[in-house]
C-alpha cells in the first residue's frame, strides 16, 4: 500500500493542540489514543486480578485435600476468574487496540463517537469494582461458574448475585458503545482510496467482531435478567415448578456464549495477519479468502451453539446438526491457518518477539482448535463434557490463542505507542518463559481429563495428585511470567532507543507512515491511498 502524506511535520502541526496535562487529562479524554491506553492498562491490571485468582485455584488443587480455601470460596474463585478473564482482561485489550489502531489503519483523524468513547471506558472500572465488592458481602460472591446455569444462579446463589447481574449489564452496556463506535469509525472516516479490500486485516476482523457484539450481548442482558427476577421477584423462567425451564436458561446463554468466543478471537486473526506477513517480508497470502473466511466464522458462530449441551438430552436430529455444524466451522478456520503458513513459506523470516508470540499463537491455538473438534464429536463429548479436558480446550484457545496475540500486538505496536524500542532480550525471557510454562499449566489437563477428573471441583481422588502438582507448578511460573512483561512495558515507556516511523522493515499500513510516537493528532490531513 503506497501513501502520499504531505509533509510530515506540517501535517502534524501539534504544538497548538497537543496532549492536555494532569488527571483531568485522563478522565475527560476524547482522544483515541489515551482511550486505547486506559483499555490497555485497564485489561492489564484485571488480567493480573484474574490470574492472582487462578493462582488460588491451582495452590488449592496442588495436592488432594482441602488445604488453603473453603469449597464455597473456591467456587467464587472460579467464578470471578472466568468473569474477569472474559469480561476484564480479552475484550478490553482488543478493545484498546482497537482505539488506538483502527484510526491510524484507515487514516482517519480519531474514532467517529469520542464522547461515547470516553463513557464507554470509564464504566467498566465501576463495573469491576461492582463484581469485585460482591466477594466481601454477606454469603460471598458468585459461586456459580461464570456461565451461571440456573438453577445454581437463581434457587441456590447467594444475594450477592444483584451485584453480579447489575455489572454484567454495565459490561455489555460498554461493549454495544464500543462496537457502535468501531463500526461507525470504520464504515465513514476511512481515507480517500481506502476501499473495503484494502482495508488492514485487523480492521476487517474488528468489524465483523462488532456486528457480532451488537448481536449477541442484548441477549446476555436478557439471560442476566431472567435470573435477576428468578431470585428476587418471583418469576419462575428456569424454575419446572412454575413452568419453566432449566434447559432454557442453557440455550439462551450458549446463544450469547458461543459467537462470544468468536468474539474474543477474531480481533487475534487480524493481529496475527499483521505480523506474519511483516517478519516474512512477503504480503498475506490469499487476503480476499481471510476476509471471506472471517465473515463465515461468524455468520457460522450462531449455529454452534448448542455443542455446549450435547448431554442435556437432546434429540438425536439435533445433535447431528450441531455437530455437524461444528465441524464446519473449523473449516474457515483451517482457512485462516493455511494461509499464515503459506504466507512464511519461503519468506525471508527473522524471529524478535511479535513474531515468536505470532508462531507459537498459530501453533498452539491450532491444538485448541484440535481438541474442539474432537469436543465436536457428539458421542466423545459425552465423555470428555466437564472434564478438564474442555478446561484444556479452552485454555488452549484463549490463553495461547487470545493472550498471546494480544502480547503479540503489544511488542509489535510498542515503538509506536511509546516511541522507544522495548529490551528485545527481555520480550524473548518474556516469551520462552511464558511459552514453556503455558503449556506444562494446561497440556497435562488434557490427560485429566481423558481420565475423568471432572472440572470446578476444590477437591479430587488421589490418582490425579501427581499431574495436578506439575500443572499447578506451570501455572505458578506463568504467572510470574507476566511480571518480566510488565518490567518490560515501564522500561519501554520511560526510555530506551529511539524507536524510528516504522521499526519493522516488512511492515505495511498508514500507521507506519506516521512518526514515532504517533502525534496526538493522528491524520489531520486524510492520506491518500492508492
Amino acid at each position: 500500500m503506497s501513501t502520499t502524506t504531505q509533509d510530515q511535520t506540517a501535517a502534524h502541526d501539534d504544538h497548538h493542540h497537543g496532549a492536555p496535562k494532569g488527571i483531568m487529562r485522563w478522565v475527560l479524554t476524547t482522544n483515541h489514543k489515551d482511550i486505547g491506553t486506559l483499555y490497555l492498562w485497564f485489561s492489564f491490571i484485571m488480567f493480573l486480578t484474574g490470574g492472582a485468582m487462578a493462582m488460588v485455584i491451582r495452590a488449592e488443587l496442588f495436592q488432594p485435600g482441602l488445604q488453603l480455601v473453603e469449597p464455597n470460596f473456591f467456587n467464587q474463585m472460579t467464578t470471578v476468574h472466568g468473569l474477569i478473564m472474559v469480561f476484564g482482561a480479552v475484550m478490553p485489550a482488543f478493545t484498546g487496540l482497537a482505539n488506538w489502531l483502527i484510526p491510524m489503519m484507515i487514516g482517519a483523524p480519531d474514532m467517529a463517537l469520542p464522547r461515547m468513547n470516553n463513557w464507554s471506558f470509564w464504566i467498566l472500572p465501576f463495573a469491576f469494582t461492582i463484581l469485585l465488592s460482591s466477594l466481601f458481602m454477606e454469603g460471598g460472591g458468585p459461586n456459580f461458574g461464570w456461565t451461571f446455569y440456573a438453577p445454581l444462579s437463581t434457587t441456590y446463589s447467594p444475594d450477592s448475585t444483584a451485584l453480579f447481574v447489575f455489572s454484567i449489564h454495565i459490561m455489555g452496556i460498554s461493549s454495544i458503545m464500543g462496537a457502535i463506535n468501531v463500526i461507525v469509525t470504520i464504515v465513514n472516516l476511512r481515507a480517500p482510496g481506502m476501499t473495503w479490500m484494502k482495508l488492514p486485516l485487523f480492521v476487517w476482523t474488528w468489524l465483523i467482531t462488532a456486528f457480532l457484539l451488537i448481536a449477541v450481548m442484548p441477549v446476555l442482558a436478557g439471560a442476566v435478567t431472567m435470573v435477576l427476577t428468578d431470585k428476587f421477584f418471583g418469576t419462575s423462567f428456569f424454575d419446572a415448578a412454575g413452568g419453566g425451564d432449566p434447559v432454557m436458561f442453557q440455550h439462551i446463554f450458549w446463544f450469547f456464549g458461543h459467537p462470544e468466543v468468536y468474539i474474543m478471537i477474531l480481533p487475534s486473526f487480524g493481529i496475527i495477519s499483521a505480523i506474519v506477513p511483516a517478519f516474512s517480508r512477503k504480503p498475506l497470502f490469499g487476503y480476499a479468502s481471510m476476509v471471506y473466511a472471517t465473515a463465515s466464522i461468524a455468520i457460522l458462530s450462531f449455529l454452534v451453539w448448542a455443542h455446549h449441551m450435547f448431554t442435556t438430552g437432546m434429540p438425536v436430529f439435533a445433535e447431528l446438526f450441531f455437530m455437524y455444524c461444528t465441524m464446519l466451522i473449523a473449516v474457515p478456520t483451517g482457512v485462516k491457518v493455511f494461509n499464515w503458513v503459506a504466507t512464511m513459506w519461503r519468506g525471508s523470516l527473522s524471529f524478535e518477539t511479535p513474531m515468536l508470540f505470532a508462531v507459537a499463537f498459530i501453533i498452539l491455538f491450532t491444538i485448541g482448535g484440535f481438541s474442539g473438534l474432537m469436543l465436536a464429536i457428539t458421542p466423545a463429548d459425552f465423555q470428555y463434557h466437564d472434564t478438564y479436558f474442555v478446561v484444556a480446550h479452552f485454555h488452549y484457545v484463549l490463553v495461547t490463542g487470545a493472550i498471546f496475540s494480544i502480547m503479540a500486538a503489544a511488542y509489535y505496536w510498542l515503538p509506536k505507542w511509546t516511541g522507544h524500542m522495548y529490551n528485545e532480550r527481555l520480550g524473548q525471557w518474556h516469551f520462552w518463559c511464558s511459552v514453556i510454562s503455558v503449556n506444562v499449566l494446561f497440556f497435562p489437563m488434557h490427560f485429566l481429563g481423558l481420565a475423568g477428573m471432572p472440572r470446578r471441583i476444590p477437591d479430587y481422588s488421589i490418582q490425579f495428585a501427581d499431574i495436578n502438582q506439575i500443572v499447578s507448578i506451570g501455572g505458578f511460573a506463568f504467572g510470574l511470567s507476566q511480571l518480566i512483561f510488565l518490567v518490560l512495558v515501564i522500561k519501554c515507556i520511560r526510555g530506551g532507543e529511539k524507536a524510528p516511523a516504522k521499526p519493522w522493515e516488512g511492515s505495511e499500513g498508514l500507521e507506519w507512515t506516521l512518526p514515532s510516537p504517533a502525534p496526538y493528532h493522528s491524520f489531520t490531513t486524510p492520506p491518500e491511498v492508492k
